[in-house]
């Protein structure tokens, strides 16, 4: 019985193990098993236009509504206007392709600010889903956008409206 306790123990804890740094997603048909990116596994990103990117999935065709109901929770503490103050966080608009951490006039976290990556669709999905974990440090008090049907739609709408000239 004691071998038998420790062996269901050895298993029990490979497979807790072998779960960190993923994430589950459930697809309708099971689940599927994904590596969690963080700005370090962020890996080299391809910086393309606002419209390129809305031009092709998972961006095109989705709810814009949705998306812009999603942003009503990124407008607590994020203008998306141009021109738009700083708030509690940045100030949004034509972010999309610049460092992190590199809007002036605003008093980013270390992490933030040590950084290096640029934000696409790719990282910002990222950061969404689980903000802390994607850099931890950072001062972004938000649990995060759990759904990624609602991360594509609030990207694309972010994506649209705060799109640089």
């Amino acid at each position: 019985m004691g071998n038998h306790f420790r062996l269901l123990a050895a298993v029990a804890a490979a497979i807790t193990i072998s779960g960190c740094g993923q994430q589950t997603e459930n697809s309708g048909a099971g689940s599927v098993t994904t590596p969690i990116l963080t700005a370090e596994t962020l890996g080299e990103q391809v910086v393309l236009s606002a419209d390129e990117y809305l031009a092709v999935p998972p961006y095109a065709g989705v709810d814009r509504t949705q998306g812009e109901r999603q942003a009503q929770i990124c407008s607590a503490c994020h203008s998306l206007d141009k021109g738009g103050p700083h708030m509690v966080g940045p100030g949004l608009h034509g972010f999309f392709g610049t460092r992190v951490g590199t809007r002036e006039n605003f008093a980013y976290s270390e992490a933030l600010r040590e950084a290096e990556f640029v934000w696409t669709p790719r990282a910002l999905d990222a950061w969404l889903a689980q903000p802390g974990r994607f850099l931890p440090g950072n001062r972004m008090t938000f649990a995060g956008v759990m759904r990624q049907e609602d991360r594509d739609a609030l990207i694309a709408y972010l994506l649209d409206v705060t799109m640089a000239e």
